[in-house]
């Protein structure tokens, strides 16, 4: 199995306060991986760094490597449009752009450089398609993206990072403000986004966790506690700590 992402005794700090202690972790690629663990243990801050988001803050320090298929994305002279262009991102709460369907989807490759209409065109359609939309909003594509529902809009955003072809996707709590139907289309299309795509996502949802991911990390203080295939840490953990959260003694 291809290797997507190896993280190697990563530490960082958000000022003084170390906020990622130690953590070891290798991501398969065209897998999807989970990160589980109560409010504040790290998760999110974790997810960041592996496309540097956590750099718009001030005052952040790393310690370790990150390396995405075998480049390591803490060197100084990484190029972050490029990185976060290959590892793209979805939030936790929608957030289209003030323009219109086909203008979101667009806004990544006409930055890059791409400018022939046929091959926005087929960039629109194939990404809409992706994200499991296009036969809903084929025919409102001028129409502005806030006419969407939640939901809609979640997959819009889903449809804005594909378009920028990435390789690996993190999504951070993607379902988080979504009702229960949306919920479970945007849990389908992680299901087919694996097939072309490296997949992580946090989640408070720990059925949500059981029923996407393949592997799963549990989070605590900043710690990875335990990592494994999904099935082991729901079903067998090995850290007294993990199944404890698991069985919702904590957390």
């Amino acid at each position: 199995m291809e290797l997507g992402i190896k993280v190697e005794n990563l530490n960082f700090y958000y000022g003084e306060n170390q906020a990622l202690k130690n953590i070891n972790m290798e991501i398969l690629s065209k897998k999807v991986t989970a990160l589980i663990g109560p409010s504040g243990c790290g998760k999110s801050t974790f997810l960041r760094t592996l496309n540097r988001m956590n750099d718009i803050i001030e005052n952040t320090r790393y310690e370790g490597n990150i390396l995405v298929h075998g480049q390591n994305i803490l060197d100084k002279d990484i190029n972050l449009i490029e990185l976060r262009k290959n590892v793209g991102m979805v939030f936790q709460k929608a957030n289209p752009f003030p323009k219109s369907i086909y203008e979101n989807v667009i806004y990544g490759p006409r930055r890059y450089g791409i400018k022939d209409k046929k091959i926005l065109d087929e960039l629109v359609e194939k990404s809409l398609r992706g994200a499991a939309l296009w036969e809903e909003v084929k025919d409102k594509l001028n129409k502005s993206a806030f006419d969407l529902s939640g939901g809609q809009q979640q997959r819009l955003c889903i449809a804005r990072t594909l378009a920028a072809k990435p390789e690996i996707i993190l999504m951070d709590e993607p379902t988080s403000a979504l009702d229960p139907i949306s919920t479970l289309k945007v849990e389908e299309l992680i299901h087919e986004l694996k097939e072309n795509y490296t997949v992580v996502i946090v989640t408070h949802n720990m059925e949500q966790a059981g029923r996407v991911s393949d592997y799963t990390g549990f989070f605590l203080n900043g710690e990875l506690i335990e990592f494994n295939n999904t099935e082991d840490i729901f079903y067998n953990p090995k850290s007294k700590k993990t199944e404890d959260y698991i069985s919702g003694r904590f957390g």
